[in-house]
């Protein structure tokens, strides 16, 4: 069987890999909430910049193989998604706190 145009499929998926939380007491200033928001968001940046690379690649005709390029789209919008789910939920304790009565 001939592997055609677009190659056989690499089972290597690499995931981004996220940050481990360190206890408060190991947790260096500046280096709270806010951070780990940055470092997810600029997260969520890097895959979709990685996504229209390979997009680009493909349009280009310099690489033929559909399934990273696939793989890179889905990447992007799953982490993308997630990062819209995480700030409705921030956005949601904002307003419930905003609702508390003093």
């Amino acid at each position: 069987m001939e592997n055609g145009i677009l190659g056989p499929i690499s089972p290597n998926l690499q995931v981004p890999e996220i940050r481990k939380q360190s206890s408060p007491s190991t947790e260096k200033a500046g280096s709270g909430f806010g951070e780990v928001l940055k470092d997810a968001i600029s997260t969520v940046n890097e895959l979709q910049k990685q996504s229209d690379q390979e997009i680009q690649k493909l349009m280009a005709g310099e690489s033929q193989d559909l399934h990273t390029t696939v793989i890179a789209m889905q990447k992007a919008d799953l982490s993308f998604q997630m990062m819209m789910q995480v700030r409705n939920k921030i956005v949601q304790a904002y307003q419930e706190i905003m609702r508390t009565q003093v």
